[in-house]
């Protein structure tokens, strides 16, 4: 069983590393949350019963370590920092109006609430609506409309 459990975390250590990075600040707190996230795994992994996809369990796992209060409140979504050069040649002014746009969007996102937050993550990870509904809980239905109002929250944050 152990030996099972650390091939499905090394196969998708980047799922949980991705979610540490989204609800987290610094590197210390990503890496305090990444442990934590693994300890409920493993407590879970007895229970798992393969009824959904691994990356479905370790989202749903993941997702709900990260929301339950681990962190403070105060903790924030999308902190990667948007850089305004790639490969070294130097920003455009329109690769700086989407940085700009960018960072907007992220505070955006961060001043959702976690749930929606959540659902946000997995909609800009491309999962399909009943990977949602099964991850976060919720009937497939109820996702689109949750999408449709979080989409109309942010272009009213972003065009304030």
């Amino acid at each position: 069983m152990e030996k099972q459990f650390i091939e499905i975390i090394n196969t998708h250590q980047g799922l949980i590393g991705k979610i540490c990075r989204m609800y987290t600040r610094s590197a210390a707190d990503a890496e305090d949350l990444y442990q934590e996230i693994i300890l409920q795994l493993w407590k879970s992994f007895p229970r798992f019963q393969q009824a959904s996809s691994v990356s479905t369990w370790m989202y749903r796992v993941a997702l709900n370590t990260a929301i339950s209060g681990f962190r403070r409140q105060s903790r924030s979504l999308l902190q990667q920092e948007l850089k305004p050069e790639v490969a070294g040649l130097p920003a455009t002014d329109a690769s700086r109006l989407e940085v700009q746009y960018g960072r907007q969007l992220q505070a955006a996102i961060q001043s959702l609430n976690k749930f929606d937050r959540s659902l946000m993550l997995l909609y800009l990870e491309e999962k399909t609506y009943q990977e949602m509904a099964e991850i976060l809980g919720i009937a497939v239905s109820n996702v689109g409309v949750k999408i449709n109002r979080i989409k109309k929250q942010l272009k009213n944050i972003l065009n304030a």
